[in-house]
C-alpha cells in the first residue's frame, strides 16, 4: 500500500522511536534518507548481540526497512551543504537530538520553514523541546507512572516487556507527521500555505507515555484513588486475568455482561452463571476473590486448549500464552525485514548497510527520480 509514494522523507533519528516513525512511512510508500554518522552509524547497530550473519544487529534491523542510508559528518563543510540541500528538497525532516544539535549542524528550523512553504519538521524528544535531558525509555516507563502500575499486587515496580514509551512516541510522531502532511496537501490544492508553527512538530516520550495510560489515569481522576499493581488481572473487569489450567497458562477477557454467564457455564460453573450478584459487572468487582478463585480452581482440571475451545465456542474472548517464537510462526516475519507491516504497508527495500546509499545520494546531489 503506497499512500504515500513521492513524499521524501529525511530520517534524522536514531534508536528506536524517531526510527520506527519513519519506518511506518516507509512502509506506506515515502522515500526515507536515514542520515548517520561516519563510522558507527545509528547506536543501534551496535546494540547486540543477537547479529545476523552480515553482523548486522537485530535491534537496527526492527525498525529500519524501507530506507536508504547516507553516512554524512556535520562538521565537514561538503556534507554540511549535502545536509542542507537535503532538507531543502525534503517533504519532512524528523530529528531527535537533544537542543542545538541540529542547529550546530548550520540549520536553522524556522528558516528553514519559513524558507520552504511545503516542509514539516518533527522533533521527538524525551522530555519536551527544551529539555536536555535523554529520553530513554526506562525513565520515562518510570517516571510517567507506568512501573508504578506494572507487576504483581504487593511486589516491585517493573517495566514493561518492550520499550513501549518508545514504541508510542514512534506511532504518535507517524500520526502527527501524516495529519501535517495532508494539512499542507489539502493547503496547496486552494493555492493556501499552512502556517510555518502548525508545521512544526514537538513529540516527547515523556508526552507520549502519560497518554498513553488512558483509562488509569482516568481511573485516578474519577476515583481520586492512586492506581494500584494488578498483575494480569484487570482493575475494571472480573474475569480478566490470566488463569492457569492443567497444561500451560490461558487468559479469559469476559469485557460485557452478555459474555459472563456463557463463560461460567463453559468453565462448568452454573451455579455463577445463575447467581443474580454476578449479573453485573459492578457485582463481579464486589466479588472478585470468589469468581476467581471459583475459576481458577475449575481451570486446573483440564488443559488451556480445552477451555478456550468451550469458551470460544460460545464468543468468551480468550487465549493460550503463546512464545514470541510461536506468534513469530504464525506470521511472515523475516530475520532481515522484520515482522509485517502493521500498516498495511510494503517491503520495499531491506534494512540498509551503513552509507549503503551514499554514493547514488551524492551523485545526485540529494534526492533522485529513482
Amino acid at each position: 500500500m503506497a499512500l504515500l509514494t513521492e513524499l521524501k522523507i529525511l530520517d534524522l533519528t536514531r534508536v528506536l522511536a524517531g526510527p520506527l516513525a519513519t519506518m511506518l512511512l516507509g512502509d506506506l510508500g515515502a522515500d526515507v534518507i536515514k542520515v548517520e554518522r561516519p563510522g558507527s552509524g545509528d547506536d543501534t547497530r551496535g546494540w547486540g548481540p543477537p547479529f545476523d550473519a552480515r553482523g548486522e544487529a537485530a535491534y537496527f534491523l526492527s525498525v529500519n526497512r524501507n530506507k536508504r542510508s547516507i553516512a554524512l559528518d556535520f562538521r565537514q563543510p561538503d556534507d554540511r551543504r549535502l545536509l542542507q540541500r537535503l532538507v531543502s528538497q525534503a517533504d519532512v525532516v524528523v530529528d531527535n537530538f537533544l537542543p542545538g544539535v541540529v542547529e550546530a549542524a548550520g540549520l536553522d528550523i524556522p528558516a528553514c520553514l519559513a524558507a520552504h512553504s511545503h516542509l514539516v519538521w518533527c522533533t521527538i524528544t524525551g522530555f519536551g523541546a527544551e529539555s536536555r535531558r535523554p529520553g530513554y525509555d526506562f525513565v520515562v516507563q518510570a517516571e510517567q507512572g507506568w512501573m508504578a502500575i506494572t507487576g504483581e499486587p504487593g511486589g516491585t515496580a517493573m517495566k514493561h516487556g518492550v520499550a513501549l514509551a518508545d514504541v508510542v512516541a514512534g506511532k504518535d510522531a507517524a500520526i502527527a507527521i501524516t495529519a501535517a502532511v495532508a494539512a499542507v496537501a489539502r493547503a496547496a490544492r486552494r493555492g493556501a500555505t499552512v502556517p510555518a508553527d502548525e508545521r512544526r512538530i514537538v513529540i516527547s516520550l515523556a508526552a507520549s507515555a502519560a497518554a498513553a495510560l488512558v483509562n488509569v489515569a482516568q481511573n485516578v481522576l474519577v476515583s481520586g484513588r492512586e492506581a494500584a499493581r494488578w498483575g494480569n488481572a484487570h482493575a475494571n473487569l472480573v474475569p480478566y486475568q490470566l488463569f492457569e489450567a492443567a497444561d500451560r497458562p490461558f487468559v479469559i477477557a469476559v469485557g460485557t455482561d452478555a459474555q459472563w454467564p456463557a463463560a461460567a457455564r463453559a468453565l462448568g460453573l452454573p451455579d455463577l452463571a445463575a447467581d443474580p450478584s454476578l449479573a453485573t459487572n459492578a457485582g463481579r468487582l464486589a466479588s472478585r476473590d470468589r469468581v476467581v478463585t471459583a475459576i481458577a480452581t475449575a481451570a486446573r482440571t483440564a488443559s488451556a486448549a480445552a477451555w478456550c475451545e468451550r469458551l470460544e465456542a460460545v464468543r468468551v474472548p480468550c487465549g493460550v500464552v503463546r512464545s514470541v517464537t510461536d506468534m513469530l510462526a504464525a506470521t511472515s516475519a523475516s530475520p532481515l525485514t522484520g515482522l509485517p507491516s502493521p500498516v498495511g504497508g510494503d517491503v520495499r527495500r531491506p534494512p540498509p548497510r551503513l552509507d549503503q546509499h551514499g554514493a547514488e545520494i551524492r551523485s545526485a546531489g540529494g534526492w533522485s527520480q529513482t
